[in-house]
């Protein structure tokens, strides 16, 4: 899915600043199922089952929940009914307390595909939402090169996408959800495509976003990779093997060069081995993603 939601969805500057922080929880899932038709147009696939989530509130600082699964598990299919592209065979979702009824201008979303517009220039592209919005052309600048400058793209302004790399793409995507700062980021597998340096780069992008209080954003990260979600989150969700269900909802370090140094040193293994544990059960052999 070639697409991002927050711009084309923000009616109005104003409207666009983010909303007072509510009592309850940010995201809660209560229930939620998620059925697929076959093709045969007979029965049905389930993707999850019964998922129940709570994404509390902390006031002052952001989060990053990574959902952690294999292929097929339906991580990416919790992740677009928060979006509210798709809607639960059973159960619902709320966030900040109102039922989820469709996108939102606060939900912003980062797919794996990169979904620049070609014909737009890095300026233009982080802007569009905030042109679709009406903000003042000058007002739409400023916010724009701030964020161009926080991704690390400062001097890349009035380059094209088919001058960029897939990494500059992504912080191009990341910097146009941001502009209309939306409560919710949810992030779809978006470094999978990236060589490891370049991934590494965008996940220390992610963790600093995340970790600002200033920003106060809830990021939703999907990801197959145990290292990943371990130097992301500040909770990991793991879910079984289709039908995805939630089997445990693990603490996780803080994502600081020391997290990263004891990725390599083995300083997480147990926290890996539980992980792998819980999805594939006690096996021996090596860990998926980048934990091996």
């Amino acid at each position: 899915m070639d697409e991002q939601l927050v711009p084309e969805q923000a009616p109005d500057f104003a409207a666009a600043e983010p909303p007072a922080a509510a009592a309850g929880p940010v995201i809660e899932l209560r229930g939620v199922s998620k059925a697929y038709p076959l093709p045969t147009g007979r029965g049905s696939r389930l993707a999850i089952n019964d998922i129940n989530l709570t994404i509390e509130n902390v006031p002052g600082r952001g989060q990053c929940r990574v959902i952690l699964g294999p292929s097929g598990c339906g991580k990416s299919t919790i992740l677009k009914i928060i979006a509210g592209l798709l809607e639960p065979t059973t159960g619902e979702v709320l966030v900040d307390g109102q039922a989820v009824k469709g996108p939102s201008r606060q939900r912003g979303m980062v797919f794996q595909s990169y979904s620049s517009f070609p014909w737009l220039n890095v300026l233009d592209n982080v802007r569009f939402g905030l042109d679709l919005a009406g903000v003042r052309r000058d007002e739409g600048d400023d916010r724009a090169l701030e964020l161009i400058k926080r991704v690390g793209l400062a001097g890349a302004e009035r380059l094209y996408p088919k001058n960029l790399s897939g990494g500059m793409r992504q912080r191009v995507a990341i910097a146009r959800t941001l502009a209309c700062q939306p409560r919710i980021i949810l992030m779809d597998e978006p470094f999978g495509a990236l060589d490891p340096k370049t991934r590494r780069e965008m996940q220390d992008l992610v963790a600093d976003l995340w970790s600002d209080p200033d920003l106060d954003t809830t990021f939703v990260f999907v990801t197959h990779d145990v290292d990943e979600a371990i130097f992301l989150a500040d909770k990991i969700v793991v879910l079984s093997a289709g039908p995805g269900t939630i089997l445990a909802e693990l603490e996780a370090p803080a994502p600081t060069d020391r997290t990263r140094q004891g990725l390599a040193t083995g300083l997480y293994s147990e926290l890996e081995r539980r992980v792998v544990e819980l999805i594939y059960g006690d096996r021996d052999g090596a860990v998926p993603g980048g934990a091996g």
